[in-house]
């Protein structure tokens, strides 16, 4: 990707593709499901080995025998006990889940870290960032392909001082995560509704009204009749996007409409794995007792279910 094409996916809307004019353009950032197989483990637990491991990695494990699954399993274990107390509990596995069903936006960040890291001392600072991307943009004032880099340099600039927690404008790699995917951390939310209201509300007073609303998704180009998911969207702004019924979306009304409160599926399935594998039942699990439930949380050459053994010499 070149600096041009990094620009524009960064610095406009977060996480939407420009679309044909007859086409919707979707804003809002739904959590994923965990895997797309089914959840039911009288049936088989792949589910769970996807949700655990993610799709990818739990291929891997199914390549594996028993043993090997158990010893890698172990790993994992001490990799998920945070606080290093032995114990892993409900919210660290959790933390775990998202982190293995996020693993593509960590491989996006690691792809990016070493060009803006430019003294190589695992930190990327305001100053390394803003110099890589913008460069000698910021010198031409008309630039020819109509971006106005200063502008966007702004915008870039307060959302990187949103993700640096600390405020010493040098970002981690999770800062600099959050920086790069802002709809992913709870504490960046703010800015994401912001930057949305900025590109919609074309008046500027603030608000979206039906217009810009529907200006956002969708663009005449001449044609008298709206397609009918149009009208639809029309519907939708008036009966729940508007909740106080005054023609025009709040921040409070947008957060709602672009991050809505979705079911949280890793919480879900931690307090499930939990419930499975919690033998002495006092909330949290030991190393032990994951890797007895191995087959629970990542698989094997195994067979599901009491059937033989696939032993590892005959692959």
């Amino acid at each position: 990707m070149d600096l041009r094409q990094f620009l524009m996916c960064l610095s406009l809307c977060t996480a939407f593709a420009l679309s044909k004019p007859t086409e919707k353009k979707d804003r809002v950032h739904h959590e994923p499901q965990l895997s797309d197989k089914v959840h039911n483990d009288a049936q088989s637990f792949d589910y769970d080995h996807d949700a655990f491991l993610g799709a990818e990695e739990a291929k891997t494990f199914d390549q594996l025998t028993p043993e090997e699954s158990k010893e890698r399993l172990g790993m994992i274990v001490d990799k998920i006990d945070a606080d290093k107390d032995g114990f892993v509990t409900e919210g660290e596995l959790k933390s775990w889940i998202n982190h293995a069903q996020k693993k593509y936006i960590y491989d996006n960040v690691e792809t990016q870290w070493q060009e803006f890291d430019m003294n190589q001392d695992g930190l990327i600072s305001w100053n390394e960032y803003r110099n890589v991307t913008y460069g000698t943009y910021l010198d031409d004032p008309d630039p020819d392909d109509g971006f106005n880099y200063k502008q966007m340099m702004v915008r870039d600039e307060r959302r990187f001082k949103m993700a640096d927690k600390d405020g010493d404008l040098i970002a981690t790699k999770e800062e600099f995560t959050a920086f790069l995917h802002p709809e992913e951390y709870d504490y960046m939310k703010d800015i994401v509704v912001q930057e949305t209201m900025e590109d919609i509300d074309k008046n500027a007073d603030g608000f979206i009204d039906l217009e810009e609303y529907i200006g956002d998704m969708y663009s005449h180009d001449g044609n008298a009749d709206e397609p009918e998911w149009v009208k639809t969207e029309r519907e939708q702004f008036v009966e729940f996007r508007d909740k106080n019924r005054d023609g025009k979306m709040d921040k409070d009304e947008t957060k709602d409409w672009i991050l809505p409160s979705d079911y949280d599926h890793a919480e879900a399935e931690a307090r499930h794995l939990v419930y499975e594998s919690d033998q002495n039942k006092d909330g949290k699990l030991t190393k032990e007792e994951i890797v007895d439930k191995y087959d629970l949380f990542v698989g094997s050459q195994a067979t599901d279910f009491g059937e033989a053994l696939v032993r590892h010499d005959e692959f």
